[in-house]
């Protein structure tokens, strides 16, 4: 069974899964603790009891309490002082949490422990699951209100124990608009470290996930927490000078509170953690297939090649302009047309019409239905841009509804690309987006919506309920994505917030890719791209070929080297092919064939990075699926920088044979233990060299 009892115990559980074991009890004294023991490689059930037996002995004082750090969901009260996860307010202003033990239930791989506060009633229920193909554990909470009303200033979903190591090393990633998911380890200091979004979206600057352990890419233990939340978040890893250390993470941030009429609960979003072995390319093994086995609405998909009209024509959108880039990217064998931004309304520029979902007549004199046939005719799927959550103060929508925007009353309203945000809290708000949302997809028969969301939250309120709103919008974007899809089972939707700002395993339960960045500049997207992969699969990552110069950066890199870089995840295209050489397009033709070839690998195999800094120096990624090796490898620069000469490629059949497409054919043993050379690499006189290498088993 994945949840036992412990013999010997009472009220102590261990949970299994494939390779790991987590174990954790409830301590009765004054007041309910549940306690974690045990997070590490699986053990057999009488071992379980033995990790319970005794604690460490440490001197106690009265300026530190012991062992809160163990406590699965630490609260504000009592004898703590570290980082609660959950603070709450009963009438009178009493601020200390008192829990009892209520009961405990097992169903299969589901735990539940139930817990209450006998003098003011608040329950708090702890829910833990496992599943026999992950060692992904699953923690959320609920709190109820039963007596009076209860004011929550933070309630997080999970508290973490991570054990006692010689060292504090940390990955996770940081950025910003343009330079998300950067990779960036450390040591963590005593004390606390805290990750955290106040944008109302999972934002560029962070990601909710952090790793610690002492590891390398392919060697070492490592302890992962991630969020699947797409709102504000906060992330806080508490270090204890004794060397303890946890980790809590919830939704919201610091200075928000929720009120809980009796009656009234609230329950969290999911926290994920993960042990694995095999470093950090372990890690990320893992949880690119919990992805695709328990996130993920289609993941045996293969995502299409697509083409996005956005860097090609900005806001100069037509019907006839988009009917010439669509029969160009017909040729090259582009299976997907999406038009972006300035297809609706009075929309030709950003300081207007956003909000009013309806083509511009002047523009498509035919609506939209002449262009979406035309280009089934060519063999490609509809898809289309919108941003429901976003309107123009100029525009119909905002001078019927001024009340639907966050704001306060008598405070201004600041735009932000001169928009505001539109409250998902608001049940009729919600109503009017599913609405339109819904008469959009069907009248079109669209199978593809890029979702933007292209500012953060200011002036955040809302009269009727308040906080409520940073907790209420994410979830009404989420229901009216459920009920669109659930309306709509062809289509597919593409999370986007002015690029990497809304990347999390909340958005991904319910969208099929993610837009990675704005920035499609090649040697910036490697890195980029390189911190996405720590966590979430190639499957989910939008990549782009776009035209030299680069539209952000200025930066000049060959076409070759463009396309090898955005085959790395989802291939698209968005540069403006009218300008385009005949040399260019058939080049372009020629790799987009090649992605087909290889993109069921890409997107469903194992990924492994093989050394160097990725975009800094040379550097190369592999995937595996069953028969067939493929790996793109990178050198931006001629003789000036390192890297890994030789790749030493991971995970394959020591004892099997592998033919490259050049007729040469290599022994497992000798591709992974002494490498392979790069022919491009060795090429004088030229920046920005890479090359695909396909390698198929053939016994």
């Amino acid at each position: 069974m994945p949840v036992v009892a412990v013999q010997g115990r009472d009220h102590t559980w261990a949970l299994h899964t494939p390779r790991t074991t987590y174990v954790l009890s409830v301590e009765q004294g004054e007041e309910a603790r549940v306690v974690q023991w045990y997070w590490g490689p699986r053990l057999p059930d009488e071992a379980a009891a033995e990790v319970t037996r005794a604690r460490p002995w440490r001197m106690e004082t009265v300026f530190s309490a012991d062992g809160d750090l163990a406590e699965a969901l630490p609260v504000d009260g009592g004898r703590r002082w570290g980082v609660p996860s959950l603070q709450a307010v009963y009438e009178g202003g009493v601020r200390s949490v008192e829990l009892a033990f209520a009961s405990a239930q097992v169903r299969g791989g589901e735990l539940d422990i139930a817990l209450h506060d006998p003098g003011y009633g608040l329950r708090v229920t702890l829910h833990l699951r496992v599943h026999d193909d992950t060692d992904v554990i699953e923690r959320r909470t609920t709190v109820t209100a039963t007596k009076g009303p209860v004011e929550l200033r933070r309630l997080d979903s999970a508290s973490w124990l991570v054990p006692e190591q010689a060292g504090h090393a940390y990955s996770a990633v940081a950025g910003g608009w343009g330079r998300e998911t950067q990779p960036q380890r450390g040591v963590l200091p005593v004390g606390e470290t805290t990750f955290t979004s106040r944008t109302g979206a999972t934002s560029h600057s962070a990601n909710p996930w952090i790793m610690i352990g002492e590891a390398a890419e392919r060697h070492g233990r490592l302890w992962s927490v991630a969020l699947a939340w797409s709102g504000s978040w906060r992330l806080t890893a508490q270090r204890r000078p004794e060397g303890d250390l946890a980790v809590t993470t919830g939704f919201g941030h610091e200075g928000l509170s929720w009120r809980l009429e009796p009656g009234e609960s609230l329950e969290t979003p999911l926290s994920l953690g993960l042990m694995s072995d095999g470093g950090y390319g372990g890690a990320s093994h893992a949880w690119h297939d919990y992805a695709l086995r328990h996130v993920l609405p289609y993941p045996e998909e293969v995502r299409p090649v697509l083409y996005n009209s956005w860097e090609a024509t900005w806001f100069d959108v037509t019907e006839e302009g988009q009917l010439d880039l669509a029969r160009r990217a017909a040729e090259l064998g582009v299976e997907l047309f999406v038009v972006d931004d300035g297809w609706f309304g009075a929309r030709t520029g950003d300081t207007r019409g956003l909000g009013d979902w309806w083509p511009n007549p002047e523009r498509f004199p035919h609506g939209m239905g002449r262009l979406f046939d035309t280009v089934r005719e060519l063999g490609m799927k509809a898809g289309l841009w919108v941003e429901p959550e976003m309107v123009n103060p100029d525009s119909d929508l905002y001078r019927e509804h001024p009340d639907w925007v966050l704001h306060y009353p008598g405070r201004r309203r600041d735009t932000a690309r001169n928009q505001l945000v539109l409250n998902f809290a608001r049940d009729d708000v919600r109503e009017w987006a599913l609405g339109w949302l819904d008469g959009l997809v069907g009248d079109h028969g669209l199978e593809y919506l890029k979702w933007d969301m292209n500012r953060s939250f200011s002036q955040a309120g809302w009269a009727e309920r308040g906080d409520w709103l940073w907790i209420g919008h994410t979830r009404g974007v989420y229901a009216v994505m459920d009920e669109l899809r659930r309306r709509h089972p062809a289509l597919r939707i593409e999370s986007c917030s002015g690029g990497g700002g809304r990347v999390d395993f909340g958005v991904l339960r319910r969208t099929d890719q993610v837009w990675t960045s704005d920035n499609t500049d090649a040697r910036d997207r490697q890195r980029i791209q390189d911190g996405f992969s720590q966590l979430y699969p190639a499957r989910v990552m939008s990549c782009w070929v776009t035209d030299s110069p680069n539209p952000i950066t200025g930066r000049r890199v060959p076409l070759g080297y463009r396309f090898h870089v955005a085959m790395a995840g989802v291939l698209g295209v968005g540069g403006d092919l009218r300008e385009w050489t005949p040399q260019e397009l058939a080049e372009a033709g020629e790799h987009i064939a090649a992605y087909k070839r290889i993109r069921r690998t890409v997107q469903h195999g194992r990924l492994d990075r093989l050394g160097g800094r990725p975009g800094l120096e040379a550097s190369a990624v592999q995937y595996t699926l069953d028969d067939q090796v493929v790996v793109l490898a990178y050198n931006p620069f001629t003789e000036d920088r390192q890297g890994p000469w030789r790749l030493r490629l991971a995970g394959l059949d020591p004892e099997a044979r592998y033919a490259a497409e050049d007729g040469t054919v290599w022994h497992g043993r000798t591709l992974t233990d002494h490498g392979m050379a790069v022919p491009v690499w060795a090429e004088r006189g030229a920046d920005y060299r890479s090359a695909l290498i396909v390698l198929t088993r053939v016994r």
